[in-house]
């Protein structure tokens, strides 16, 4: 299922839209800096990607509980933004890849770095701050049936380019 919506912020859909093939490309050749964080501000950071993102809802047992729908990059393009980092705080569980990480103020889980992509970061598609994403294609990501949909989905080449796949 894929699902394009033009966005006016990053929590807010305007309109579902066809977009010719030709026009999307071009919007997802654009890299912007986007800035976001958790709902407290003790963790802010800042991702180069492009304006147009393919982000991933997944279904596994922890993004379902958090409603998590997230994009992902390459770490290189991922910078945690001046006292961030004392305010994480990193969850782990079943094989120890995915590194869930939350602000330790407000339990908000703004990014983390998925089991599908260690080398790689994913960032938390409602945290993201308004105003640079303009457009967004949902993938789903079969998490209940996670080798299955790694062996299916092109969701590991997400964190070896520039989050266009």
């Amino acid at each position: 299922m894929v699902l394009y919506l033009l966005m006016e912020n990053a929590a807010r859909p305007i309109r579902t839209v066809s977009i010719s093939s030709k026009k999307l490309h071009r919007m997802s050749s654009e890299t912007v800096t986007h800035r976001g964080g958790c709902h407290c501000g003790h963790v802010r950071w800042e991702v180069i990607a492009p304006a147009s993102v393919v982000a991933w809802n997944c279904n596994c047992s922890d993004c379902s509980v958090r409603g998590n729908t997230h994009f992902i990059v390459p770490s290189r393009k991922f910078k945690l933004i001046g006292e961030s980092e004392q305010f994480i705080t990193t969850y782990t569980f079943g094989t120890h890849t995915a590194k869930h990480t939350f602000c330790k103020v407000c339990g908000i889980t703004s990014f983390y770095m998925p089991r599908s992509n260690p080398d790689g970061v994913a960032v938390t598609f409602s945290c993201v701050d308004p105003g640079t994403l303009t457009h967004v294609e949902i993938r789903h990501f079969d998490g209940k049936n996670w080798e299955r949909s790694f062996d299916e989905t092109s969701i590991t080449s997400f964190s070896r380019t520039d989050g266009k796949g």
